[in-house]
């Protein structure tokens, strides 16, 4: 079976310094991914390579069939790739409605995306309780809720999500992750970032370790949760 999407030798440099030095991963439709690893890893650099905000200089990307390689971005959202960025990248000053609204900007029926902003408050439902409220007045955790809500709203095939836990109170954490596992339960694809290995590992179906632009260690996420030097370098233990 071919995977929903595969990424072959991904090289991606800034200049002349190479971030992403030639990885090979692939997803497979409904599973959890996911990619952990220190800052300075690569792994934002991964992802914005894939969605069509930085160019790669070799490699091959290739989703639901299709090579990705100078496919402007907005092309690859209307493909089915979505990308929750870290640091959430809302607009403050529109409500949360209008903020979902624009997540769905490249469709056309009107009804798919009530349907699919009343699917995002009801996996949030602060964000329904609130969605007329401007989103800069939002909590961290609420924002990034809202972001994956924004970014669920093209219907996408595979959702990417970087850091969603970064900076966030550990009850919003738990939320989010909870959120997460509720999403892989209705089916839901999905490449994670996480600087929480621990939680990352735990969802995942398969995990990568990256390392100065390398993967270094692959496995299922069990596997890698019980791996002794995974424990050791990004679960705190001796």
């Amino acid at each position: 079976m071919t995977a929903l999407l595969e990424v072959e030798d991904l090289k991606v440099a800034y200049g002349k310094i190479e971030a992403v030095k030639g990885i090979s991963f692939s997803v497979e439709a409904g599973q959890v991914v996911t990619l952990i690893g220190t800052n300075g890893a690569g792994k934002t650099t991964t992802l914005r390579t894939l969605s069509g905000l930085l160019k790669p200089s070799s490699g091959k990307i290739v989703f639901d069939g299709r090579p990705l390689n100078g496919v402007p971005a907005h092309k690859i959202v209307a493909l089915g790739l979505a990308h929750s960025p870290e640091g959430r990248h809302i607009f403050p000053r529109l409500t949360i409605a209008e903020n979902l609204q624009l997540g769905a900007f490249l469709r056309k029926d009107k009804p798919g995306i009530e349907k699919d902003i009343q699917r995002a408050y009801d996996l949030f439902p602060i964000l329904g309780e609130r969605r007329k409220q401007a989103a800069g007045t939002l909590s961290g955790g609420e924002q990034q809720m809202l972001a994956m809500g924004r970014a669920l709203m093209s219907q996408p095939k595979l959702l990417m999500l970087d850091e969603p836990s970064m900076g966030l109170s550990p009850i919003m954490m738990q939320k989010i992750m909870a959120t997460i596992a509720e999403l892989k339960a209705q089916g839901t694809t999905i490449l994670l970032v996480e600087q929480n290995a621990q939680a990352a590992l735990s969802l995942a179906d398969r995990g990568h370790v990256m390392e100065i632009g390398t993967i270094v260690l692959s496995g299922t996420g069990r596997d890698l949760l019980h791996d002794e030097s995974v424990r050791k370098a990004y679960l705190g233990e001796d």
